[in-house]
């Protein structure tokens, strides 16, 4: 990247995290100034009225589907024929901030995330719903060090710079990790950035540490294992992947259903790809993301069996612990997450996989 790119990166978007300037890079707009001080309430996301369609969509059926891993699994595990309604397009976009200004211009219905994002769209104001959850039950985010750092442990986080992006999973993982290491917010230097901008920061020593997930983490290591960075694992598990949705889109029946009739084909699409590893790694570590076979194995190996929870009593526990924790940081107003959930939904997942896949109570 050109060293007037980079220093442009430094002076204008990775700043030290503050409450205004944080709400404002995760939206992009300062419309979520508004909702920036612990003491202000937000407003409740309203419920989606009336239940839950149980039919095919409406012919005709529309909804734009920014989830690419179930793109890549529909056609190989044999789904595409079970798609009920017309994606009107697949947008290849998955940072939380970026789904949340999705969903507000309207031109994405329906997303794929980790947990954090629906509380961020919520503390500014932007009425969303949880419609399916799985469950990750080991860490799936490494701490990336700066080519050169002497970081060895978290205890040595103390004082460093640390790329923290709030309104995705990777902030909420650096504040754990921050609270099992024994260490305060203010102890360390939390840099302000969208996570696509952590391999930039990490390169040009903008910040001493960043957690990174796969296969992002094997290309810096790959590149930058020789000049000294390293991976730090720590055992913080990022609990959640949610299928979420705006409340207008669960408020129209012919959209609602479509959302419904997804659900299974995300649960049922996640299980091939667990149970046809040689083929998605193929399909999608060596051919979409670029990274070598062995590489891909070597991912694989270290993920959990997938796991859809019967009853969603846990993760909104652990969601609520989530959103406490970005309360007490000041990051976000604090707020009670039950109405994220649509519990129309709930076990529908469980339901379309086999027991071995399902997590119960």
């Amino acid at each position: 990247m050109p060293r007037h790119r980079t220093n442009d990166i430094s002076a204008t978007t990775a700043r030290t995290v503050d409450r205004r300037s944080f709400l404002a890079l995760a939206t992009g707009s300062v419309l979520g100034l508004a909702a920036c001080s612990p003491g202000v309430a937000t407003v409740a996301s309203s419920e989606p009225t009336g239940k839950l369609p149980s039919g095919a969509p409406p012919p005709g059926t529309k909804l734009a589907v920014a989830v690419r891993t179930t793109r890549l699994q529909l056609e190989p595990a044999g789904l595409k024929k079970d798609l009920a309604f017309t994606v009107s397009a697949w947008p290849n976009l998955t940072a939380g901030p970026d789904i949340i200004q999705g969903f507000r211009a309207q031109s994405i219905d329906l997303a794929s995330n980790a947990g954090i994002p629906p509380i961020q769209a919520k503390a500014i104001g932007v009425e969303t719903k949880i419609v399916a959850i799985q469950v990750r039950p080991r860490p799936i985010y490494t701490f990336a060090t700066a080519p050169g750092s002497s970081i060895a442990s978290a205890a040595d986080f103390r004082g460093r710079k640390i790329g923290f992006s709030q309104g995705q999973a990777q902030g909420v993982v650096v504040l754990r990790a921050l609270k099992e290491a024994g260490l305060k917010n203010s102890d360390v230097e939390l840099v302000a950035l969208p996570s696509t901008q952590f391999l930039t920061a990490l390169q040009s020593g903008q910040v001493d540490v960043a957690p990174l997930g796969e296969p992002t983490l094997t290309k810096y290591l790959d590149q930058y294992g020789k000049d000294g960075a390293i991976g730090l694992k720590t055992d913080v598990v990022d609990l959640l992947t949610v299928l979420w949705a705006p409340v207008e889109v669960l408020n129209d029946p012919a959209r609602a259903a479509a959302v419904r009739s997804f659900v299974p084909l995300w649960a049922k699409g996640l299980v091939w790809a667990w149970e046809n590893s040689d083929e998605w790694i193929d399909t999608y570590y060596v051919k979409d993301q670029g990274v070598s076979e062995a590489d891909g194995r070597r991912i694989v190996s270290s993920h959990h069996q997938p796991q859809f929870p019967v009853s969603w009593d846990k993760a909104i526990a652990w969601e609520q612990e989530t959103a406490d924790l970005m309360a007490e940081g000041g990051f976000v107003p604090k707020q009670d997450v039950s109405d994220l959930f649509d519990r129309r939904f709930e076990g529908l997942a469980a339901e379309s996989v086999p027991a071995a896949y399902r997590e119960t109570p």
